[in-house]
């Protein structure tokens, strides 16, 4: 088995680590755009080797594309493009992609869409490039499979025993779920953080030592607020009318935090943390 992986960052890398020295994959290689992380992918030991994006197609068995949204969507396009050029019958695709909706709408119809397996796996930290890439990233954690009907059996079960070899729980959506879901538990927290770190920088300026203040209750808020804006911005650019309503929603439930401590009503501030803590029935 060769996988590609296209995009040598914390996801992509990552699953080049586990997917080798676990023995799902004999072989290894994978495209980088970025010369500087190529380099360090190739000097760390990612992968076996730094290929250009054709030889990747045409040598891989599986394909994965661990790119930005925004790039991903041409991109599986580009290679069931060139599986169906190349008569690749037996080649697969997989993008990692935290928005799926958009993704499975414009491969919906193409010849080669069965060869496409499209997959989140909800891992990841704030870092990113290959210097963030680490083993056993995705122990325990869930993977989403969405739209899985409209892969073909063969490409879903291979996929399937990629992430088990990976240690990750498949759980399956359709597409327009997923998105939705991943507003409330994935990219309203991002959100949030950026939020909140512009809101100490802007305190900061005047008040040198604020941060000597921090506890990790803050670091632990704003950790989310280093992360990669080429990541982000597509990612809320193709998820925008769910983010935007988890933004109305939180702007709400913030109002009434303020309206309860404006009048000093102390009775309302407990009742609103003591429904928050509801949260620990689930989140333990």
């Amino acid at each position: 088995m060769t996988v590609g992986i296209i995009g040598l960052g914390l996801i992509g890398g990552s699953m080049a680590i586990d997917l080798r020295r676990r023995g799902f994959a004999d072989r290894v290689i994978g495209v980088e755009s970025e010369p500087v992380n190529a380099s360090a992918a190739e000097k760390i030991g990612l992968v076996d080797a730094v290929v250009p994006f054709e030889t990747c197609i045409s040598e891989s068995d599986i394909v994965v594309v661990a790119v930005p949204v925004g790039t991903a969507v041409k991109m599986v396009m580009q290679i069931l493009d060139r599986f169906q050029e190349l008569g690749a019958k037996d080649k697969i695709v997989i993008d990692v992609c935290s928005t799926k909706e958009q993704i499975t709408l414009a491969t919906h119809y193409h010849p080669c869409r069965s060869q496409f397996v499209s997959t989140h796996p909800m891992a990841g930290t704030e870092y990113s490039g290959p210097w963030a890439a680490m083993p056993n990233l995705f122990d325990g954690r869930a993977c989403i499979f969405a739209n899985a009907e409209e892969s073909s059996p063969k490409a879903l079960a291979t996929v399937e025993r990629l992430y088990d070899t990976l240690n990750m729980r498949p759980i399956y959506m359709n597409a327009s779920n997923h998105d939705v879901h991943t507003a409330y538990v994935s990219h309203i927290s991002h959100v949030t953080s950026f939020a909140l770190a512009l809101t100490v920088l802007d305190k900061e300026k005047d008040e040198k030592h604020i941060f000597d203040l921090a506890s990790g209750g803050f670091s632990s808020t704003v950790r989310l607020a280093k992360s990669n804006a080429d990541m982000w911005v597509p990612i809320l650019t193709q998820n925008r009318e769910n983010v935007l309503k988890v933004i109305d929603t939180y702007i709400e439930k913030m109002t009434l935090f303020r309206e309860a401590i404006d009048s000093f009503d102390e009775e309302k501030t407990r009742s609103l943390i003591e429904e928050a803590n509801r949260i620990k029935k689930i989140i333990r």
